[in-house]
C-alpha cells in the first residue's frame, strides 16, 4: 500500500522563510528549527529539484501536470506486449533469444553488438511473437535507483510511493529490457539482488517484492561492459564485474548477411508502398553490397566509420519521400565528416553508375 505524509505545511513554511529558490543550506537551517529531518524534507522537494542541492518551488505547473498524469493512470492496467512489426526479419541469435524468453525462466541475457544492427528491435519482436509483456528502460549515466526501483511522487499535496519500471516488471512477470546498459554508472548496482533472481526489499516503504513467474532481464549494449577502447562509443562505461557476472550468457550480434539485409530493405519498401521492381530492385542490391564493402573495410582497419542496417533503412525512407537515389544517399551520409561522406558516396556511385542522373532531373 502507498505510504503518504503531509508535506504542504513544510513547503509553505520554506517558501515563507526563504522564498521559492532553495539550496541545501536553507533546507538544513529549516530542519534545525522544525521537527523534520533533512532526508524527509528532500523527499518532499524531489519534484522541485533542479540540480543537486537546489530546488525551485515556482514550478507549480509541473506539479499539476504530474498530479493529472498520476490520476489518469491510477487503476489503469496497460497492455505492454509490443506490437508486431511487418518489417522485421529475424537473423543471428533471434531464435535462441526467443527460446530464452519462451522458457519463462529467470535467465538474464546480455546482447552486444555495433550500433544500428537490430538488438533492441529483435527483443521487442521476440516478445511480440511470444505474447510477452516488455518493459524497456533506456539507461543513461544519470539513471539511478529512483529511476529504476521507484520513489515518492507528489500527488494532491502528499508524497506517494510509485513503483519504478523494474518493480513493475517484477510484479507483472514481464521481460525487463535494460537498453544501452553500458552507459550506466555504478548506480546500476541497485539491481544486484534482482539480477540473482531474488526479490528486493524497498526500504523506503518497508515492503519486500518477490519476482512473479516469467520475469527475466535482457540488456543490450554496444560494448561488453568494458568501455570503448577506440572511442567510437563515447559515454560507455566499464561496468562492475559482479554485475556482468550475473548474466549467464552473452549474444554477440553482427550485422545481417547481405541476403538478409536485402529482405529487410524489401520489407521496408513494402511498408512504404514502394514497388520492388526494376531500378528499385537494383537500388536495394547496390545499397546492400555497398554496406557490405564498407563493413569489410572497417574490420580490416581501412576506415573508422561504418554503414549500419539502420542507416540503410533511413536511406529507403528518404528515397520514399524525395524519389531520388543519390539525394537520399547523400542526405543520410551528412552525419559523417566531409572526408568520410565523400569517400562513402564515391564508393556508392561506382556501384550504381546511374544514380547521379536522378539528382539533376
Amino acid at each position: 500500500m502507498p505510504r503518504t505524509v503531509n508535506s504542504t505545511q513544510h513547503i509553505d513554511a520554506l517558501v515563507n522563510t526563504f522564498g521559492t529558490e532553495l539550496d541545501a543550506n536553507m533546507v538544513k537551517a529549516y530542519c534545525n528549527t522544525s521537527s523534520v529531518s533533512y532526508q524527509t524534507i528532500t523527499k518532499y522537494l524531489n519534484e522541485y529539484k533542479v540540480s543537486r542541492g537546489h530546488w525551485n518551488l515556482t514550478v507549480e505547473e509541473v506539479k499539476q501536470e504530474l498530479e493529472q498524469s498520476v490520476n489518469k493512470t491510477e487503476g489503469l492496467v496497460q497492455n505492454l506486449i509490443p506490437e508486431k512489426d511487418d518489417t522485421f526479419v529475424q537473423f543471428g541469435n533471434f531464435s535462441n533469444l526467443k527460446k530464452v524468453i519462451a522458457s519463462r525462466s529467470f535467465y538474464p541475457v546480455f546482447i552486444t553488438g555495433m550500433s544500428g544492427n537490430g538488438k533492441t528491435f529483435g527483443v521487442e519482436q521476440a516478445c511480440s511473437q511470444l505474447n510477452r509483456e516488455l518493459i524497456r528502460v533506456n539507461i543513461t549515466v544519470e539513471t539511478d535507483e529512483d529511476d529504476l526501483i521507484g520513489g515518492f511522487r507528489l500527488v494532491n499535496g502528499e508524497t506517494v510511493w510509485h513503483n519504478g519500471p523494474v518493480i513493475e516488471a517484477l510484479q507483472r512477470g514481464a521481460v525487463l529490457l535494460l537498453d544501452e546498459v553500458d552507459l550506466a554508472s555504478n548506480k546500476i548496482l541497485c539491481l544486484q539482488s534482482i539480477m540473482e533472481g531474488k526479490g528486493i526489499f524497498l526500504k523506503k516503504i518497508g515492503e519486500y517484492i518477490k519476482p512473479t513467474a516469467g520475469f527475466t532481464i535482457i540488456a543490450t549494449a554496444n560494448t561488453k561492459g568494458k568501455g570503448s577502447d577506440d572511442g567510437r562509443f563515447i559515454g560507455t562505461n566499464v561496468l562492475n564485474e559482479a554485475f556482468l557476472e550475473r548474466f549467464p550468457i552473452t549474444f554477440e550480434q553482427e550485422y545481417p548477411t547481405p541476403a538478409t539485409e536485402n529482405k529487410i530493405l524489401r520489407a521496408m519498401c513494402n511498408e512504404l508502398s514502394i514497388p520492388v521492381v526494376g531500378d528499385v530492385e537494383k537500388f536495394l542490391v547496390y545499397l546492400v553490397d555497398w554496406a557490405d564493402i564498407v563493413r569489410k573495410t572497417f574490420r580490416d582497419g581501412g576506415i573508422d566509420e561504418i554503414i549500419s542496417t539502420r542507416r540503410l533503412v533511413h536511406i529507403i525512407k528518404a528515397y520514399a519521400i524525395f524519389g531520388k537515389k543519390q539525394l537520399a544517399v547523400e542526405m543520410c551520409l551528412n552525419r559523417f565528416d566531409e572526408e568520410t561522406k565523400s569517400s562513402f558516396l564515391q564508393l556508392y556511385t561506382k556501384l550504381d553508375g546511374d544514380c547521379e542522373d536522378d539528382v539533376n532531373e
